[in-house]
């Protein structure tokens, strides 16, 4: 209830001095529009608002998931085999060093302009940090848990399932937060490169007609799914991890 109270404070002055910078510094609305008027755009555009929001939390979850799958399993076998490790650590390397922005469009050449194109972007910008920490975290099992498991004789797969995993789950509930602030991007990406729907696109078509008040109320609206995407992963993680310790 603190955190809560304090984050209703912050947002109300947050409020307040973008209310304040509006009025005494004169700026119209097609530079800057007031909260009240964002409000009254999100209210007036609630269901065409709730429609793209649909597309772009749909395109964010399957991202998310598809992500975390690929990057734990990435990260699994980059522990258990050395050949793995030698070859795919340069891949994850190379996925990072390609901005996204450059691979945007050809994605969306490939799969067009469905959502297909926007879930690979989401997969892609965040497959390196759950596989990154999540091997991080395999690699760096304390040392006395192995010899301990040595010493009563575990098998190799004992050992990654009953030793290895559980003391890697935090680094991989780290990943995973990440991952969460990260999926939105990745669509809205895409959406902005190529689409007919979804939050980024409807940013885009706001601001080609000269509806600021709309496009900050779906930037409005994709900074709360964030939000509420970030709190109930990091919800996910956090009872994981104490149910393990």
């Amino acid at each position: 209830m603190t955190r809560i109270g304090t984050g209703a404070v912050v947002t109300c002055v947050l409020l307040g001095l973008w209310q304040a910078l509006v009025t005494f510094a004169g700026l119209p609305p097609f530079i800057l529009p007031g909260p009240l008027r964002v409000a009254g755009a999100l209210w007036d555009n609630a269901a065409l608002i709730g429609w793209h929001a649909a597309v772009t939390f749909t395109e964010v979850i399957a991202g998310l998931i598809l992500g975390a799958i690929l990057g734990a399993a990435t990260a699994l076998h980059m522990a258990t085999s050395p050949f793995a490790r030698h070859f795919l650590r340069p891949v994850l390397v190379l996925t990072q060093a390609l901005p996204v922005f450059a691979l945007a469009p050809i994605l969306t050449l490939w799969l067009g302009y469905g959502i297909g194109s926007k879930i690979l972007m989401a997969v892609l910008i965040i497959y390196f940090p759950v596989a990154s920490a999540f091997y991080d975290g395999l690699m760096g099992t304390p040392r006395g848990w192995l010899d301990l498991a040595k010493s009563m004789q575990a098998t190799p797969r004992q050992v990654l399932w009953r030793v290895r995993m559980p003391a890697a789950l935090p680094s991989l509930a780290s990943g995973l937060r990440l991952a969460a602030v990260y999926a939105p991007i990745g669509a809205i990406i895409g959406e902005w490169v190529g689409a007919s729907q979804g939050l980024g696109y409807l940013m885009l078509l706001a601001n080609g007609r000269a509806k600021i008040d709309l496009m900050f109320a779906a930037l409005a609206v994709l900074a709360v799914l964030t939000l509420i995407l970030h709190r109930v992963v990091g919800a996910g993680c956090d009872r994981l991890t104490a149910r393990i310790t």
